[in-house]
């Protein structure tokens, strides 16, 4: 038996994006509802045949995706007015019985990361260790749907529909998080890394351990802000100024950096429209008219976060 991969929820998830893409294709009274068709269906096609797919073509399929999305071809559905009443006495008839499948899907990845990849099966791993994370996420998912059934009593339409106009909502920001990791990844084996660290080192004086730091914490910050994605920037900035730097130039702790660094481009993520899943995303879904209120009630926090993430650095990274 071969180890369970997380192939077959990527499958799903393709077979689901090809669905709404059906639904849009049925509903004639969408404006340029093909382009919607198309980078839904394409979408589905890239997550289904991801693995089987020379990488150029789908890169192809990529560009696409990103065409209909820059010519303002993908358009959201168009927006009902809530039934407020209705959701109020559904509300009260459940409680906080509804809280309990999505508790799940955290509870059942935690656990499945700790404990997946090490259990076996007739001598052989049942999952692969390197993918437990997102096999756990997805029986997670799996398991807060069926329970989010029981618990309420709807049928599969429900669910279907509901995860169909969510995803119309977000949109092309969905994979934009995906792409500006790409980008990240792209950047670093361009060498922007090697040009970062030697703009740093003419600019600032280096040879000062707090500069090192300070230079390291804004540098995320400030990419993060730029791709919208700390994992983007983290490959870019710590190979370019914390290795260098911190690491080579100063003795520092390369877990100690790696951690809190991480955490300064992530007080980025607070503050920038790029990170759209985060900032943009919930203010479509909740139907706010300003759609950066995520951003601006978050800014205080990210300044907080920040200047005490960079103080802490700057006390424990040198001192091991």
């Amino acid at each position: 038996m071969m180890p369970l991969t997380v192939e077959p929820f990527y499958s799903v998830c393709g077979l689901f994006m090809i669905g709404v893409a059906g639904g849009v294709a049925a509903d004639a009274r969408r404006p340029k509802r093909w382009g919607s068709v198309g980078f839904w269906a394409l979408l589905g096609a890239v997550f289904i045949g991801g693995p089987v797919f020379p990488p150029v073509f789908s890169g192809y399929l990529i560009l696409a995706l990103v065409a209909l999305a820059a010519t303002g071809h993908v358009r959201p559905p168009q927006r009902v007015a809530p039934d407020r009443a209705g959701r109020f006495r559904e509300a009260g008839r459940l409680g906080n019985r509804v809280l309990w499948p999505v508790l799940a899907v955290p509870a059942t990845a935690v656990a499945g990361s700790l404990l997946l990849g090490r259990w076996h099966w007739r001598g052989r791993l049942l999952a692969e260790p390197a993918q437990a994370p997102l096999i756990a996420l997805g029986v997670g998912v799996v398991l807060a749907l069926l329970w989010g059934l029981r618990a309420t009593g709807s049928g599969v339409r429900v669910p279907a529909a509901q995860g169909g106009r969510l995803l119309e909502l977000v949109g092309w920001a969905l994979i934009l998080p995906q792409l500006l990791a790409a980008l990240g990844g792209i950047f670093a084996t361009a060498g922007v890394g090697e040009v970062v660290a030697g703009l740093t080192a003419r600019a600032l004086p280096t040879q000062l351990p707090w500069v090192a730091v300070t230079a390291y914490c804004l540098g995320m910050a400030l990419f993060t802000m730029c791709l919208g994605n700390a994992f983007a920037a983290f490959a870019v900035i710590t190979g370019g100024i914390g290795l260098p730097f911190i690491v080579r130039l100063h003795g520092g702790n390369p877990a100690i950096m790696a951690a809190m660094g991480m955490l300064a481009g992530y007080c980025g993520t607070l503050v920038t429209p790029m990170a759209a899943n985060f900032n943009i995303v919930p203010a479509l879904l909740l139907d706010l008219e300003d759609r950066h209120a995520v951003i601006k009630a978050q800014v205080p926090i990210a300044l907080a976060v920040f200047a005490a993430n960079l103080a802490l650095m700057g006390l424990c990274v040198y001192r091991y």
